[in-house]
């Protein structure tokens, strides 16, 4: 039917990456957040997230690090990570390969793919970490925090590493569907690094959350 409504991808700019990616194969709408937590939260998660809300906290401890010397280390890693993102030779190179084979295909990107995933995810997890740390010294509502924080993380952990785990498959049949095209390697190129940092931002969100709890207002 001429001029009908598209139906529009909500949420992180990841999924509507994914979706385009896979020319449109990717679910246009999803379930309401609250209906699926509903889902994903069972009987041992919801009763770690009481406790977590409503238990005994500890008396904040004495800090092992600095405040500023963490912060500085969230930049750090935050710019070092976006950088292999946007100047990833090696990916470059694998293109240029990929180019000049008669019969290439995407298992040497997705190799690389999933090193600079795995990059993210040591990365974000330890400052993700050491930031619950710090805020479990700050103050008893902060350790409060702290504590969601992780049941949080341990609920929704498996449910966002499925998702992202289906990155590497999209590009992979979206270098299937491109390959031989006149032009293809610098639009491909940029479609890559483009759901890298989509993830990265995506990986960083709850940190950034943790830091805006712990930076003075």
């Amino acid at each position: 039917m001429a001029n009908a409504v598209q139906p529009v991808l909500g949420g992180p700019d990841f999924l509507r990456l994914l979706a385009r990616l896979s020319d449109g194969a990717t679910p246009a709408t999803s379930p309401a957040l609250t209906d699926r937590l509903g889902q994903w939260v069972d009987w041992s998660r919801a009763v770690a997230l009481s406790a977590a809300l409503d238990g005994r906290l500890p008396e904040p401890a004495e800090a092992a690090e600095t405040l500023d010397d963490l912060l500085a280390d969230c930049t750090q890693a935050e710019a070092s990570l976006l950088a292999s993102l946007n100047e990833d030779a090696e990916a470059e190179r694998l293109l240029d390969l990929a180019e000049a084979a008669a019969t290439a295909n995407f298992a040497s990107l997705r190799q690389r793919y999933l090193v600079l995933q795995r990059a993210m995810q040591t990365a974000t997890g330890r400052l993700r970490g050491r930031l619950r740390d710090q805020l479990v010294q700050k103050a008893p509502e902060l350790a409060r925090l702290a504590e969601i924080d992780a049941v949080m993380e341990q609920t929704l952990s498996p449910r966002e590493q499925a998702l992202l785990a289906t990155a590497p498959a999209v590009l992979g049949a979206r270098f299937e569907r491109v390959h031989g095209q006149p032009g293809w390697r610098a639009p491909f190129r940029n479609d890559m690094r483009s759901l890298l940092l989509a993830e990265l931002e995506l990986r960083f969100h709850p940190i950034q959350g943790l830091l805006a709890a712990l930076r003075p207002h």
